[in-house]
């Protein structure tokens, strides 16, 4: 029973609601006037929204979250029935059989002993299925973010064994890489080689990391909460001083920057009276 003790949705409620918001004269107007490519912009942004509830251990946002990211799925599905494609069925069908084929060691009686030998054969099961590529790079989505895709590109090209021997050499990369930009700073003549070379170092950042066995979507996402946590106490303590950040002069920043650390550092926040090392 639901809170207010009324039966629980099911799927099938939800099935209906997109129906009427889609039903022409009498639905709404702004769902049917979307579009696969309207709608697509929404999805992506469901699906960041379930990741940031997930990073704020907030499990009445996650809930609320996956619910929006479904109504996605829906949303889709129905416009797909009304082309004439398929169906939210056929979704439901489609997904059940790849996982049931994908995991042979759970429902087939094959023996897979450990996480990473299950991503091998998830693979191999992935290009049987797809048949004959024309690119190991194959199947990486244009739509990830630049980060998480350069990662992919290049878990592919290592499959194929083109991929550096060992950190050290990806390390020294990152340096040649790193100093081919700040010529390009220095001579400051051409965007378009800035551009290249920042991608570039960008780039070999991304791989470098991923040799660590370190996700980098995941570690610049907790490197982006890192900043916004201490950068809001640094605003806290100008605050505490009487002035805005941008009424306080670069060299106190910095040295609020180093107390927010200090602070982050023994547990305390802006305006505590303990010490901090």
């Amino acid at each position: 029973m639901s809170a207010d003790g009324s039966a629980p949705a099911t799927i099938e409620t939800l099935l209906k609601i997109m129906v009427r918001l889609r039903t022409p004269g009498s639905g709404c107007p702004w769902d049917l006037q979307q579009d696969f490519h309207s709608i697509a912009a929404y999805t992506l942004e469901e699906a960041y929204e379930v990741v940031d509830a997930i990073e704020q251990g907030d499990q009445l946002a996650l809930r609320e979250e996956l619910g929006d990211l479904l109504f996605q799925v829906v949303y889709h599905a129905q416009m797909a029935s009304e082309a004439g494609w398929f169906d939210f069925s056929a979704v439901v069908t489609g997904i059940c059989e790849k996982m049931t084929r994908r995991h042979p060691h759970v429902f087939a009686g094959d023996v897979i002993d450990t996480a990473e030998a299950q991503t091998v054969a998830w693979e191999k099961h992935k290009e049987r299925e797809k048949g004959e590529c024309s690119s190991a790079l194959e199947g990486v989505p244009l739509a990830l973010p630049a980060l998480t895709r350069a990662d992919k590109l290049q878990k592919k090209a290592s499959r194929v064994g083109f991929d550096w021997p060992s950190i050290h050499g990806v390390s020294d990369k990152v340096e040649e890489e790193l100093e081919e930009l700040r010529e390009e700073i220095r001579s400051n003549t051409d965007a378009e080689a800035l551009m290249d070379e920042a991608g570039d170092l960008l780039f070999a950042a991304v791989n470098l990391v991923r040799h660590t066995g370190t996700d980098p979507e995941a570690a610049l996402r907790q490197a982006n909460h890192k900043f916004t946590r201490r950068f809001r106490m640094v605003e806290q303590l100008s605050n505490a001083a009487g002035k805005t950040v941008t009424e306080t002069d670069l060299d106190t920043l910095d040295l609020y920057w180093d107390e927010a650390k200090a602070l982050e550092a023994a547990g305390g926040s802006p305006g505590d009276t303990t010490e901090t090392a």
